[in-house]
């Protein structure tokens, strides 16, 4: 039996992550995913009453002809609640049938805190969350593992890494530790691919989906069939990790950086970029954007010009990728909302989008006009923030829109401080976004054009 603890429990995951794991179980492996939730927020009530048991959706079009295929899943050995179950949380850490951890956090979730203690857990990062874990494992004398991120960051498993090498460092963990961490775990990087438009909605898919399944899940979750998922090969890996078509491909390779760059540039850059424009202009789906004739020639542009060019010197085959990412974005079952992909837009844009911005200026000595427009509707979209007790909420032209992000960016605006300042915080973006020539300028002005009414695209 190979285990795997997975910190997080959304849908991505469960129709990434887990699907993967119980294709192979359905092939006649034998594969456990424990179920670990890294924050306070949410509940882990469902997976309860329905005994760690769902079904995945995947919809789409392949070849010309809709698909619409339903797993049921049941590779769930168990859900953790740390906050609550602590004994059981540390238990997973003393497993010796534990081979891999699998994450997802966010690109905001890998990070190092100076003030993190040692002996605190409920606010604390996950990496600090991880290094206690580990360090469990190793006090009970237990075998290294695998240990694979999917966050969207550049370099996920080594930026990891990092973080718990600095806790060590931090909390003066035994220099023993260190070397076990160094030499017995592998810190895998990785790269997936699956758009997931998660739980249906609205009343009438719920109902739909209840319908084709025959049954009420509340944990169903609704994704494309594509699935791609690259992982960095170390040490035994391929034993843990089966490559091949396993309802996702699955790739192990030594050099990731292509495979990464061409996704998170690609596929979620241009994610990040048409959303908040999309939400200015009554789109409610990814699927809206690219049926309305003037958001699909804004998305094909900004990849045409601003995106696909700086990926790698071979053009022609980004192109063939992206001409594949417009396709599967018109693929009408997702319900793909642009309220979703939203969630941590701060933190997306600077790994999605900054770094192509950041390459057409380097070659043009000015600032790309499109991923420009697509950052001014964002900050338009911060800017106009109403805070509600707890929440935060925005009133776009259409309709009002609640906002997640972190805390910290929601108060900033909610309180109306200077968008020149928040532009210029290092510690936002990594670099002071003032520095491009008319960038602050052109948002600034842009931002007044768009509370006026008028449309950028």
């Amino acid at each position: 039996m190979v285990k795997i603890v997975q910190f997080g429990e959304g849908n991505f995951l469960r129709t990434f992550v887990d699907l993967y794991f119980d294709t192979l179980n359905k092939e006649g492996l034998d594969y456990k995913v424990n179920i670990v939730k890294p924050i306070t927020f949410g509940s882990l009530e469902n997976f309860k009453k329905q005994d760690n048991k769902y079904h995945i959706v995947l919809r789409g079009v392949e070849g010309g002809k809709t698909v619409e295929n339903v797993y049921k899943v049941d590779v769930l050995e168990g859900v953790v609640d740390p906050f609550n179950e602590m004994d059981r949380y540390l238990a997973l850490a003393r497993e010796d049938d534990l081979k891999i951890i699998v994450s997802n956090t966010t690109e905001a979730g890998i990070c190092y805190n100076a003030n993190d203690k040692f002996d605190g857990f409920e606010n604390i990062t996950y990496p600090a969350k991880l290094t206690k874990f580990l360090f469990e494992r190793f006090n009970s004398g237990k075998e290294g593992v695998y240990l694979m991120p999917v966050e969207l960051i550049d370099n996920n498993a080594d930026e990891l890494k990092k973080c718990v090498d600095k806790y060590i460092e931090l909390w003066n963990l035994p220099e023993e530790f260190k070397k076990w961490n160094a030499e017995k775990n592998f810190y895998c990087n990785t790269l997936v691919d699956r758009i997931v438009s998660g739980h249906p909605r609205t009343p009438e898919d719920v109902a739909k989906i209840q319908a084709l399944l025959g049954e009420e899940d509340k944990l169903v979750s609704i994704g494309e069939p594509f699935g791609l998922w690259a992982v960095e090969k170390k040490g035994d890996i391929a034993k843990y990790i089966k490559d091949g078509v396993h309802n996702i491909e699955v790739v192990l390779t030594e050099d990731i950086k292509y495979y990464k760059k061409r996704k998170v540039r690609v596929l979620n850059g241009s994610h990040t970029n048409i959303v908040p424009v999309g939400l200015w202009h009554g789109a409610i789906t990814v699927y809206d954007c690219m049926k309305d004739e003037k958001l699909a020639k804004f998305l094909q542009d900004t990849l045409t010009n601003e995106i696909v060019p700086f990926v790698s010197d071979d053009i022609a085959a980004t192109t063939v990728f992206a001409e594949s990412i417009t396709e599967r974005f018109l693929n009408p079952y997702l319900n793909h909302l642009l309220v979703s992909i939203s969630l941590n837009s701060i933190s997306k844009w600077r790994a999605r989008d900054l770094p192509s911005f950041k390459d057409y200026y380097e070659k043009y000595g000015k600032i790309p006009a499109l991923l420009t427009i697509g950052f001014s509707y964002l900050m338009a979209t911060y800017m106009g923030l109403e805070r509600r007790g707890e929440e935060y909420f925005v009133k776009l032209p259409t309709r009002e829109v609640e906002i997640k992000d972190d805390k910290p960016y929601l108060d900033y605006f909610a309180d109306k401080k200077p968008l020149k300042d928040f532009m210029q915080d290092v510690n936002v973006w990594g670099e002071d976004l003032t520095a491009y020539k008319d960038f602050y300028e052109t948002v600034s002005a842009n931002v007044e054009k768009i509370n006026k009414g008028i449309s950028l695209i």
